[in-house]
């Protein structure tokens, strides 16, 4: 009995936390780390914002084609991007129309404005567009229109 216990005591003994140093040391390394990746991170909101547009706009756009699939055709330029949520109420009104809608809810854009529907499209046969960050047609740089012909 009495050599366990001091065996327990020897490891309790070896089992020793951090030194003041060894903790300084990877705290200055985390700061280095910080320092090199922040900038970068910082820098890429206006890209990130562009990317979340285009994935909203697919997600648009393949609810369109349940849609079309369902009901032998696109909401018309009336009907919009509602229809996709809500059930048209004007001509024509889909037969086949999903219960429960073709999206949960509109997405609006990235920068807080909702996105554009075009029946007939100009770039397609329909377009769903967001005019990017001035909200205003055309554009360049964050302000470039994001549409579902990119």
């Amino acid at each position: 009995m009495q050599t366990w216990i001091t065996r327990r005591n020897a490891a309790v003994r070896r089992q020793r936390g951090f030194t003041l140093i060894e903790i300084m040391v990877v705290v200055a390394i985390l700061g280095i780390l910080a320092a090199l990746i922040v900038p970068k991170i910082m820098s890429r909101p206006d890209e990130a914002r562009r990317i979340a547009a285009k994935q909203d706009i697919g997600t648009i756009m393949q609810a369109l084609k349940l849609y079309r699939l369902d009901n032998g055709r696109y909401p018309t330029q009336d009907q919009g991007l509602n229809a996709l949520i809500q059930k048209p109420s004007t001509d024509p009104i889909p037969n086949n129309w999903k219960d429960g809608g073709y999206l949960e809810r509109l997405p609006n854009d990235p920068w807080g404005n909702g996105y554009k529907y075009l029946n007939p499209g100009v770039h397609g046969e329909i377009d769903v567009f967001s005019y990017g960050a001035d909200g205003k047609e055309g554009g360049d740089g964050n302000d470039t229109d994001i549409g579902s012909w990119q």
